[in-house]
């Protein structure tokens, strides 16, 4: 199978920037990051901190079979934050080491009070990243040297398994 170029979409998750009260800042970054790792990221959709509205913004890229969905925000203690209970309702395989590896990247204490959550549904692969600037870069860059190869293994694109020398 032919790798074309991986696609991406964005879903920002925050009550503030769906009412318009505050800017987004973290889709911008999280789209940045992903144009330089090669991706075609579609769109940055802006939805509430509403569990049925995260849902259905996720199935629909599923559904349109982008590669990679970044989730922004939603991810910690608050009663709001539902981020990964969508998230959840949507993948069909868990990939811990993902969210594992985003939080192990983050250079502040509170990086650990994440919950955010990754996996793959169908051939999408669905990862969730805190809704700070510093979260999105720290995540993405974290991730960025197995995320393409990740993205091509769940569309089934033999891409090789790279392997380490020594």
């Amino acid at each position: 199978m032919n790798a074309g170029p991986l696609r991406a979409a964005v879903v920002v998750c925050s009550d503030g920037v769906a009412a318009g009260v505050r800017e987004d800042r973290s889709g911008a970054v999280a789209r940045e990051l992903l144009v330089a790792l090669g991706f075609e990221v579609d769109l940055v959709d802006i939805v509430a901190d509403d569990r049925d509205a995260i849902e259905t913004t996720l199935a629909r890229h599923v559904s349109h079979g982008v590669n990679l969905v970044v989730t922004s925000g939603g991810t910690g203690f608050g009663t709001r934050d539902v981020t990964p209970e969508a998230t959840l309702a949507i993948v069909e395989r868990e990939a811990p080491g993902l969210a594992e590896a985003v939080r192990a990247a983050s250079p502040v204490p509170f990086g650990m009070l994440s919950r955010g959550v990754a996996g793959t549904a169908g051939t999408t692969v669905v990862v969730n990243l805190p809704g700070s600037t510093g979260g999105v870069r720290d995540g993405l860059d974290a991730l960025a040297p197995a995320l393409v190869h990740a993205c091509e293994l769940a569309a089934g694109v033999d891409s090789g398994h790279p392997h380490a020398s020594g």
